[in-house]
């Protein structure tokens, strides 16, 4: 997993210098490299900082958020990779002890990750000061860098590792549960080591980078708009910080919550397992809420003023508290809802287990089926907590709800990193040869993980949503445009090409998926074909093989769709203008959150629908049969197929969206005084 990385890192690497200069080219060149101080944008009769030293923290920013962003993903799989084999070996004691180790590891990895992005933040904010003194408004137009540079690391990371672990896992369970009928994570699987290292790679490293990009984001949409209200005009600097302080309080809140899980009640028995993680996002939800009443109590004036598409709207205290609970019930909503259709103790799931008797196409239908339907709560959940921040607090209120969604994030990332913590355990247990017993205490802490990684899906692509929203009006604001109209033609292009981007980029990373796996189905073929004594366990298959056609698939199909998020942006800026890039910004979000949604809810289903059949827990479940009929090998291509839909073109989606959204922003002055030049002509 280190080699891999190392690999993508360094590819990473050389685009990110490229894209910082980038960025200082092109922020620079707003006013032709000048260093004479500007007229404030909202402010005209001031003075602000040149607009070059704008460029140059721009990219300062920008390369401190991706090597955050890096280090969080590097760090987060660094963890993982010690915590399994121990889960493995706590197992032989009983479930719950082997539940606490993958549970403690899981949070270490998001406490880690959320004390990095606010540290390197307020430092970064606290060093900037320094030079731009009272010109708060280039202080924090500056900073969303830092966004930017988190999330672009984080299409890099996921894409890469989504394509990394599904093209061994599709390879490794084709040739291996369905034409050789062995068991999943045999030893005699040559894929099988590619197959735990790429959920390291993708669940871990490009989750952990994935959230980071969000947390990152929703801080600096917050903090531009409130550089323009009130709090940035009379520089009130704890104010300033209140979307700071709400994460940090999250922090505590989360230390509190963790205890819960591993020390006030001790986990006994498998049906525990489940509840015992439902109730972590219960009560850190609640004990949150006081939080951030606390917070907003404390560090907020009772009344100020809040900039709203060129006028000042006066909010009090208690409506930025009241958005912000909004966006924290609004995640814990969507958490249940995506749990209740991807968990296989409800009927969505069982249903889609019983459709696999008439053989896989049934599957695949009822499946398609489960995903569409449960977009449904999830988007009412967003679309009214999108009208109460709204109407409350204009843009700022969208980013502080945001904020609220991400500000359990720590939680939300110790039971989502305990999925792959924990399948990665049963996979050492079968290649260690160890006990029946400790392979089923592993699976159960396993299918618990499946759900739980469903859930952090789901928090990451509502988030997403209220983010780039929140970006999308900073972006509005600072482009100068008063008000973007669907039935102008420039911003209708727009709108229609926006939404066709997400089926775009999908259909990039699922082909990358198919491709690569076909080369690991073939090469899995070619060994158990030509290596004497493979399957009866004599001789070793070459895992490094495997290794190799994971890593090089990876690394050269994350290009494309990376460069499509990336320069979509800049080429619509530049030739067609911000309208036009208004209009594509609103319908990839639009589109994209529905496509995200139903993606990672039915390869969760489908998974989970395999397990179901799998573990026969019920009568139900014994009916469909036990490994190896017909039932469970419909249910095994259903995961197959679902398996690059939950865990490569969905979860990189709100990605997608996140990113071209704060791109936008980044490079808002230069589109404002350049851009559209088609228009021009």
């Amino acid at each position: 997993a280190t080699s891999f990385l190392f690999t993508e890192y360094q590819y990473v690497g050389v685009f990110m210098v490229a894209f910082a200069i980038l960025i200082f080219l092109f922020l620079g060149s707003v006013e032709g490299f000048s260093t004479k101080p500007q007229a404030c944008t909202y402010n005209p009769e001031q003075l602000c900082k040149p607009r070059l030293a704008t460029a140059v923290f721009s990219t300062v920013a920008f390369l401190l958020g991706a090597i955050t962003s890096v280090l969080s993903g590097f760090l987060g799989m660094k963890i993982a990779t010690y915590a399994n084999a121990r889960t493995t070996l706590e197992a032989r004691k009983g479930v719950g002890k082997a539940f606490i180790v993958a549970f403690r590891s899981g949070a270490v990895m998001g406490f880690l990750l959320a004390a990095n992005g606010l540290l390197v933040l307020y430092i970064a904010i606290n060093l900037f000061k320094l030079y731009y003194g009272d010109d708060w408004e280039g202080l924090f137009e500056a900073i969303t860098g830092y966004g930017l540079g988190g999330s672009s690391m984080a299409l890099f990371g996921r894409v890469g590792g989504g394509i990394y672990t599904k093209a061994a896992d599709v390879g490794a369970d084709l040739v291996g549960k369905v034409e050789r009928n062995i068991p999943e994570d045999d030893p005699r699987n040559p894929a099988v080591i590619a197959d735990n290292v790429g959920d390291n790679v993708g669940d871990i490293a490009g989750m952990g980078s994935d959230l980071f990009g969000s947390y990152a984001e929703s801080s600096c949409a917050a903090l531009v708009v409130a550089s323009i209200s009130s709090f940035g005009i009379n520089h009130e600097f704890t104010s300033m910080c209140y979307p700071l302080l709400v994460s940090s309080m999250g922090i505590l809140v989360c230390l509190i919550t963790t205890l819960f899980a591993t020390d006030f009640f001790e986990i006994k028995a498998v049906k525990e397992i489940e509840p015992a993680l439902k109730k972590q996002l219960i009560i850190s939800t609640v004990i949150m809420t006081v939080g951030v009443a606390i917070v907003s109590w404390v560090a907020l004036p009772s009344s100020f003023t809040i900039f709203n598409f060129g006028t000042q709207k006066v909010v009090k205290n208690w409506q930025l508290f009241l958005c912000v609970c909004v966006g924290l019930w609004a995640g814990l909503i969507i958490g249940f809802v995506t749990e209740y259709y991807t968990s296989n103790t409800y009927s969505p799931v069982q249903d889609v287990a019983d459709s696999c008797r008439t053989g896989a196409a049934t599957n695949v239908i009822f499946g398609l089926a489960l995903g569409y339907k449960s977009v449904i709560i999830p988007i009412f959940a967003i679309a009214v907590s999108i009208y109460v921040s709204f109407s409350f607090a204009a843009m700022y209120g969208i980013a502080v709800a945001a904020l609220g969604m991400l500000s359990t994030i720590a939680t939300g990332l110790a039971i989502d990193a305990y999925g792959p913590i924990s399948d990665n355990a049963g996979g050492i247990a079968e290649m260690a040869g160890m006990s029946h017993r400790i392979r089923e205490r592993t699976d159960a802490l396993d299918a618990a993980g499946n759900t739980t990684a469903a859930i952090g899906k789901g928090f990451a692509i509502g988030s997403a949503a209220l983010v780039s929203l929140a970006l999308f009006g900073a972006f509005v604001s600072r482009a100068g445009i008063s008000s973007v109209d669907v039935l102008s033609p420039k911003v209708f292009i727009g709108l229609i090409v926006g939404a066709m981007l997400p089926y775009w980029f999908s259909a990039m990373t699922m082909k990358s998926v198919g491709s690569a796996a076909l080369k690991m189905v073939e090469e899995v073929r070619r060994q158990f074909n030509t290596i004497p004594g493979l399957m009866e366990g004599t001789a070793k298959p070459d895992y490094a093989t495997c290794v190799k056609i994971s890593t090089d698939a990876s690394i050269k199909e994350m290009i494309p769709p990376g460069a499509l998020v990336m320069l979509t942006p800049l080429i619509v800026g530049i030739f067609f203008g911000t309208e036009t890039l208004s209009g594509v910004l609103a319908g990839a979000l639009v589109s994209g959150v529905q496509i995200a949604i139903s993606a990672s809810n039915t390869g969760g289903a489908w998974d989970n629908a395999k397990k179901y059949i799998e573990a026969g827990a019920s009568e139900h479940a014994r009916s469909l049969g036990p490994k190896g009929s017909d039932p469970h090998k419909a249910a095994v291509i259903g995961d197959t197929i679902g398996d690059p839909l939950k865990d490569t073109s969905g979860p990189s989606l709100n990605i997608l969206i996140k990113l071209m959204a704060v791109e936008s922003l980044v490079f808002a002055p230069f589109f404002a005084t350049h851009g559209g030049l088609l228009f021009k002509i």
